[in-house]
């Protein structure tokens, strides 16, 4: 039986998703060394999703300065791009949509990731402080590691990083992606202009609100520029409250949380993009965002407003029955099941994830877990293998 909110369609830009069930972007670690090129095991695990409304991509860095963690893929070689092509190609195949989302992590690196082991870059060379990054320290093998001290981007190279974002659009849409997402969110190179805590820039992409959403305005124009703003989306994850977890968030908290986000939606509004997406922090006991907040959100954004965060079937269906939100993403359950969309049409039972899987290795934790079996007497032996 369908959750019938969750299965009507909805027209995303020029596309019409045949669901409201999206896989978010969810970094995963598995591309291909060296050059961090995608390849066919990540094709693979794209194509068994491809029952979602439509996919975003895990976040793919623009340029070399843009990795914060090893083995994530890029879009800024030929290499890549035609890796990506082989994921397109076959997720089209399938009949899924699927858009890449285009990161820079700024700060939130390492000089061993770093081109040349110079210093990773942000708006500001204030140093991140309680998060990790991710490091190779041998063929396959990796560990956690603090952050490098930063050096902040002098104007002029600001400027550089807006065609970096435009030449990325560019590859993506070589790469036969339906559209792109720009990551704004969880304290990265964009998240760190638009934040009054790490962004102490005196030039036009500092200080008042409006020149710190700047940086944001120029990067979404350029990229509509060359995708069309019908396909784009902005992921953005407003906090609202700091606790020990938002350490892992990578969370920065504004003393006007409500101002600032209501006034990045605005700016990105002007520009027609397709959707909006809001990562809710996803911790246990963590509290949602203050319904002011969604209606803001609803009330200043024409486009789709997607949200995603621990969502279930029957919050998304609230969501959906108040009008607050129109597409949901489902990370943790569409790791562990494929099948994600027809498991809950149906309420069958989920398998649980394996978190010692989660980031680089095989297929093991990432393609083998198993579809629903619904002609088995029991389908506790399939859901056994993804634990």
């Amino acid at each position: 039986m369908q959750h019938s909110s969750l299965f009507s369609s909805v027209n995303l830009g020029p596309y019409s998703l045949r669901n409201r069930i999206v896989l978010p972007p969810l970094t995963r670690s598995r591309s291909s060394q060296p050059g961090d090129i995608p390849n066919q095991l990540m094709a693979k695990y794209y194509t068994q999703r491809a029952g979602a409304g439509f996919m975003v991509t895990e976040g793919t860095q623009i340029e070399p300065r843009g990795q914060g963690y090893a083995w994530t893929p890029g879009i800024y070689s030929e290499a890549q791009v035609a890796g990506w092509r082989l994921v397109t190609d076959a997720v089209h195949q399938a009949g899924g949509t699927i858009f890449a989302q285009l990161w820079h992590v700024g700060r939130v690196s390492h000089t061993s990731l770093q081109p040349n082991g110079d210093a990773p870059v942000a708006p500001s060379a204030i140093r991140a402080d309680a998060v990790s990054v991710f490091i190779e320290t041998a063929p396959g093998q990796g560990a956690l590691a603090e952050p490098s001290q930063p050096r902040a981007l002098s104007t002029s190279e600001v400027e550089e990083l807006v065609g970096l974002y435009k030449q990325a659009a560019i590859n993506a849409k070589a790469a036969g992606f339906d559209g792109v997402e720009l990551h704004c969110a969880n304290g990265y190179i964009v998240n760190q202009f638009i934040s009054e805590h790490t962004n102490q820039r005196t030039d036009k992409y500092g200080g008042s609100l409006e020149n710190r959403l700047r940086f944001l305005k120029e990067i979404t124009q350029a990229v509509a520029d060359v995708m069309g703003p019908d396909k784009v989306g902005v992921r953005f994850a407003p906090l609202f409250e700091s606790t020990t977890e938002d350490r892992v968030y990578l969370g920065l908290v504004e003393s006007d949380p409500q101002q600032t986000y209501i006034e990045a939606v605005k700016t990105v509004n002007s520009i027609g993009i397709a959707y909006v997406s809001l990562a809710e922090a996803d911790w246990d006991g963590a509290s949602g965002l203050p319904d002011a907040f969604y209606q803001g959100v609803r009330d200043n954004f024409d486009g789709l407003v997607m949200y995603a965060g621990k969502y279930t079937a029957k919050r998304a269906e609230q969501m959906l029955a108040k009008n607050l939100g129109d597409i949901f993403g489902f990370g943790r359950g569409f790791i562990a099941n494929p099948d994600l969309p027809t498991r809950i049409a149906n309420n069958w039972p989920l398998n649980p994830v394996d978190p010692t899987t989660m980031y680089g290795g095989t297929d093991i934790g990432y393609t083998d877990y198993p579809v629903f079996n619904e002609n088995a007497s029991s389908n506790k032996e399939l859901d056994a293998q993804a634990v």
